[in-house]
């Protein structure tokens, strides 16, 4: 396969410089249309960043970041070893096979909440290799061809993941949040254990519509803690 992906219709690629998530940010602060993928390829890592144009505001725009893991879920589970494992954490982390790989990131052009902000960028970070080759002294976290992906090609998995997200969008804007919801939660990891979030500690019970956490603390209180608060700052 040549090492210049391909996209689908609506979509398309533009190698980044530099991150991927600086590159996408300013690429859409000037004003390019959504479907920008800006993606990079490296031997030991590869990420991607795909660039929105929300029409709601941002509370419910940020479902694009559960999407976006889902998209990549069947993507690597349609190239990887069935006997692979992918499970998303709610704020945008990747697990392979239980151990952390990686993670997503949102950014828009405005953090409030209730605004519809020009785009929202929504990319990911994916270790490829391990960082040493003696990983027991980190048994927490992984790389894609530590986990039986080797012959996984980094482009291959980046169209197959546009290709899905794409899929997961076209069944967003005709159906709602169900489908994506049903699916998220099959993929959910950490729901029904102890989390926290900033001060709150508490039972990861699930999320509301929007994919805000709803965290039970030790009194019995249910917290709402908006997916918007995992957003980054503007690269």
């Amino acid at each position: 396969m040549s090492e210049t992906p391909t996209f689908p219709p609506l979509m398309y690629g533009e190698a980044a410089p530099t991150d991927a998530m600086e590159h996408g940010a300013m690429r859409a602060a000037l004003g390019c249309d959504a479907g920008l993928i800006a993606y990079r390829l490296d031997p030991a890592e590869m990420q991607a960043a795909l660039v929105f144009a929300p029409e709601v505001p941002l509370r419910q725009a940020m479902a694009m970041l559960p999407l976006c893991g889902v998209g990549f879920q069947n993507a690597l589970g349609a190239l990887a070893p069935p006997e692979v494992a992918v499970h998303l954490e709610w704020d945008g982390g990747i697990r392979i096979n239980g151990a952390s790989c990686g993670r997503f990131q949102a950014a828009a052009s405005d953090n409030d909440p209730d605004a519809v902000p020009d785009w929202l960028l929504i990319g990911f970070t994916l270790p490829l290799l391990p960082p040493t080759g003696d990983m027991g002294h980190t048994p927490d976290q992984t790389a894609l061809f530590a986990e039986g992906c080797a012959e996984v090609a980094p482009p291959a998995l980046l169209e197959a993941w546009a290709r899905h997200t794409l899929n997961w969008i076209t069944r967003w804007e005709d159906e709602g949040t169900r489908p994506l919801h049903a699916e998220w939660r099959g993929l959910a990891h950490g729901i029904g254990e102890a989390a926290q979030r900033g001060d709150l500690t508490g039972t990861f019970l699930g999320v509301d519509e929007d994919f805000g956490m709803l965290l039970r603390d030790d009194a019995g209180e249910t917290h709402l803690i908006p997916l918007t608060t995992v957003m980054e700052d503007t690269p």
